[in-house]
């Protein structure tokens, strides 16, 4: 389904990053593995990848950095030939009441999620025009859907990545480029495996399906929008949440 294409997936060294890489590569795909601290993680996401038979490398970068993105897409188009998928998945929180919450951990979540999804596109925006080609795909949530109290400066950095996505897919329509996001709802991650008892069943309560999504349901959904089968799919915000936002 993607063979002979190459992937880049920020945020890949675990996680919804990490299912997402190996799923691309699932398929066929190269794939770039993106990522900040999780080195050791990021390497063994290669390793696997590789023994797929896939070409794999994994890229440090911190995506908030533009400079550094920059460098880093510069790179991985000398090394790799050419890139035909973006997957901007690499995002944080810093959740806390707006009564609580420091203009620090706004900006860094802002930074990071918003415009570290900026910082990637606008480096690889020139590439895919010259191919006439490509597939972006963002990573939203169902935060950025709804709303969650604590998570003011989350929430508004991922509906920021849906106005982007959209803004986006109509200027690069025109050549062949879709963009794409995808909102997660309530995934088992590490994140979510940190939560209370309590505030899982009180998020459980919310989903029509009454159980949590795995990564899996993530990235199967991401390499759907990276193939021809969605070549007449952009624009839009698939939400993978169990009905959580019906």
């Amino acid at each position: 389904m993607l063979s002979g294409k190459v992937a880049l997936v920020t945020g890949a060294g675990r996680g919804i990053g990490r299912e997402i890489a190996l799923t691309l590569a699932e398929y066929g795909a190269d794939v770039i593995v993106n990522y900040n601290g999780s080195k050791e993680k990021a390497e063994e996401v290669t390793a696997q990848i590789e023994a797929m038979g896939r070409r794999a490398k994994a890229v440090q970068c911190s995506v908030a950095d533009f400079d550094a993105c920059g460098q880093m897409i510069t790179d991985m188009l000398v090394e790799f030939g050419h890139i035909d998928i973006l997957v901007n998945n690499a995002g944080i929180t810093k959740d806390n009441l707006v009564m609580k919450m420091t203009e620090a951990d706004f900006d860094a979540v802002i930074d990071t999620n918003l415009k570290g999804t900026f910082n990637t596109i606008k480096h690889m925006y020139r590439s895919f025009l010259k191919q006439k080609a490509g597939r972006i795909i963002n990573l939203s949530s169902v935060s950025g859907v709804l709303g969650n109290a604590g998570q003011a400066n989350y929430a508004a950095s991922k509906a920021g990545v849906i106005g982007l996505t959209k803004s986006m897919a109509r200027e690069l329509a025109s050549r062949n480029i879709t963009v794409n996001a995808v909102a997660p709802g309530f995934i088992d991650t590490d994140m979510t495996q940190a939560m209370t008892d309590t505030a899982k069943e009180a998020t459980l309560a919310q989903i029509p399906l009454k159980r949590v999504g795995t990564p899996k349901d993530i990235a199967e959904t991401v390499a759907f929008l990276a193939s021809d089968k969605a070549a007449y799919i952009t624009g839009q915000v698939i939400s993978v949440d169990g009905g959580m936002a019906i």
